[in-house]
């Protein structure tokens, strides 16, 4: 299923960021982790965000195994003009990796861009991921960790990370804002469930905006 959006856009904030990081208009997204982990919805949420923020949106899940641990695949497209493909994402700007374990795999890194973002939930600091071998030429302010899992279970009392993976992602590229992240929680969810994610999403952007000191 694909969840698409398209509107004129009311700002061209996110646009800017993009131009100003990386030259593009558009954000190609692919977001890895396990089934249980919120995968899917993290993209649906990311696109609701971003139509929130005034661009076209697209986000899809890749197809194969749904079943509880097993690897799953989201999609997500982030435009200020109209989006024609329905392929998923080979070439990447950003990888939001909700399980750290996935990090071996061969699937992950290929098609990420040379200046692409990576975030890694992780209790870890980057550098003890061991990913100089794969990631060693890219540019270190783009590659972070977040503990996405334990911020989570604090703010919802549930491990899944998705609203901190998608507030460390405001917080980490600028493509989307963190008012627009809260917007799409609210709207995803029930209230008192939907001020918990805001709460987790608030945390994981703190979090990320304390180490990092601008959408370089």
């Amino acid at each position: 299923m694909v969840l698409e959006a398209t509107v004129r856009a009311a700002t061209r904030s996110g646009r800017l960021a993009c131009s100003a990081a990386k030259g593009c208009a558009v954000w190609r997204i692919r977001v890895h982790g396990r089934g249980g982990q919120g995968v899917v919805t993290t993209a649906e949420l990311l696109s609701i965000a971003a139509f929130r923020d005034g661009h076209e949106v697209q986000a899809f899940p890749s197809f194969g195994s749904e079943r509880m641990g097993a690897p799953v695949t989201a999609y997500c497209r982030i435009s200020d003009a109209p989006i024609r493909t329905r392929e998923p994402v080979t070439t990447t700007d950003v990888l939001l990796i909700s399980d750290s374990t996935l990090l071996r795999q061969d699937d992950i890194f290929p098609g990420l861009t040379a200046d692409g973002y990576v975030l890694v939930n992780s209790s870890r600091p980057w550098g003890a991921l061991g990913l100089e071998d794969r990631l060693g030429g890219h540019r270190a302010d783009r590659l972070r960790t977040v503990p996405a899992t334990l911020i989570a279970r604090n703010a919802t009392g549930r491990p899944v990370p998705n609203a901190p993976m998608i507030g460390a992602f405001a917080a980490l590229t600028g493509a989307v804002s963190l008012l627009a992240v809260e917007a799409a929680l609210r709207e995803r969810f029930a209230a008192e469930v939907a001020e918990r994610n805001v709460r987790a999403a608030r945390t994981a952007y703190e979090f990320l905006r304390g180490e990092i000191p601008a959408h370089a």
